[in-house]
């Protein structure tokens, strides 16, 4: 049976590990050698030109991370892939492989804050022009794209309000206009969306959160075709931002149950999304699932569920998420997402802590605004916490 026709957690659990198999191990080893020998002086030249599979040195490539990149591209549906030591590593490096001062790329405003700060501080600084649009105005992308730009770059679902782009409508606009169209899709995950038969150029991920799903190891990779591929890692290697071969173990460790671990994120995060709409002191819950979204319907369009995310805003502000959050017991009060924990946090200091509040609130980020990357823990017992939590702060 090909990757091809196999479903989604089944990939997940077996795509990816058969060729790094060794001495009848059921799973793939940790290989911390840095160097690889080769009598045969051909073959070596061969390995190091790329004219042979193999490896000679761990900055440039590792069997385990190997496996791992060949179980996301048979995940994402990709010709190609190649990793990174973390999420935001390969964010830069996509930047600097195809970027050049005098370019231009459209992004939206509701990117994670630490890609923001790329387009807001850096990028600038090389003379490359940004211009960063109303997340969710599809003619304003389209009316910025068809002025001219090297790249169009979207995250959706957007971290931390978890708006949605129409991926397929972007990337023909793009497209049509010259432009890599590339997508963020950590949110997404494999799981529930795969950019690339939507019609985008790259997908990438950072592979420490749903990936791993475990908070225990950092990385991030991309997803795309050879010719993509092979210029963004040979970018990699020579400016070495390599995924380490333990994240990379553990990551493929974590791979395993996705699917598994996504399905039931989901469905908390649905249920727990519909039970803050019923409190009083929530002003508002951001959730594509829910039909009150704004981008419901094309979240319907392009995913096959709505993802573990979530946020919602609180009267109060900041005073009240100083109350609300110590008292949940079922959480952890950390910048991190998409473990088999329940993760909460304000944006303010978890995905937009480089930004100020002003930044923030342009981006229309509340200082009351709390992310929440739902566990899998029973969903009756995650609801019951949130509700002790709420009755203390409305008794004080």
């Amino acid at each position: 049976m090909t990757n091809q026709n196999m479903k989604m957690g089944t990939k997940a659990v077996w795509a990816g590990e058969k060729e790094y198999l060794v001495h009848g191990a059921t799973q793939v080893p940790v290989v911390l050698s840095v160097a690889y020998n080769y009598d045969d002086m051909d073959e070596w030249y061969d390995v190091a030109t790329g004219k042979k599979k193999g490896h000679i040195y761990g900055r440039n490539t590792n069997p385990t991370v190997q496996s791992f990149e060949d179980k996301m591209k048979a995940l994402e549906g990709a010709e190609a892939a190649t990793s990174f030591s973390t999420g935001m590593a390969a964010i830069s490096n996509i930047f600097s492989t195809f970027l050049v001062p005098g370019d231009r790329i459209v992004s939206i405003k509701d990117t994670y804050g630490g890609t923001n700060k790329i387009f807001t501080e850096f990028l600038p600084r090389q003379q490359i022009d940004v211009v960063l649009c109303e997340t969710g105005n599809h003619e304003q992308i389209e009316s910025e794209v068809t002025k001219g730009c090297k790249i169009l770059y979207l995250e959706t679902p957007t971290n931390p309000t978890v708006k949605i782009t129409d991926i397929e409508r972007m990337a023909k606009a793009g497209h049509e206009a010259g432009a890599l169209v590339i997508v963020d899709n950590t949110f997404g995950t494999p799981i529930n969306q795969n950019p690339l038969s939507l019609g985008v150029d790259l997908v990438l991920h950072s592979a420490t959160k749903f990936l791993g799903g475990h908070a225990d190891a950092l990385g991030g990779v991309v997803c795309g075709s050879h010719e993509l591929i092979e210029k963004i890692y040979h970018y990699r290697e020579i400016n070495g931002a390599t995924m380490d071969p333990m994240a990379a173990y553990l990551t493929l460790r974590g791979i395993k149950t996705l699917h598994l671990r996504v399905r039931q994120q989901c469905e908390n995060a649905m249920k727990l999304a519909k039970y803050l709409q019923t409190k009083d002191l929530v002003e508002a819950v951001y959730y594509p699932g829910l039909e009150t979204h704004p981008n419901h319907e094309i979240a319907k369009k392009q995913m096959k569920d709505f993802g573990g995310m979530l946020s919602f805003a609180v009267k109060g502000g900041v005073d009240t998420v100083r109350d609300l959050l110590p008292k949940l017991q079922l959480a952890n009060r950390a910048a991190n997402l998409g473990a088999v924990e329940t993760t909460v946090g304000p944006a303010r200091t978890t995905s937009h802590i480089e930004c100020t509040p002003e930044e923030r609130a342009a981006m229309g980020i509340p200082e009351g605004l709390i992310r929440v990357s739902c566990g899998i823990e029973d969903i009756d017992d995650l609801i019951a916490d949130f509700e002790q939590a709420f009755n203390y702060v409305e008794s004080v």
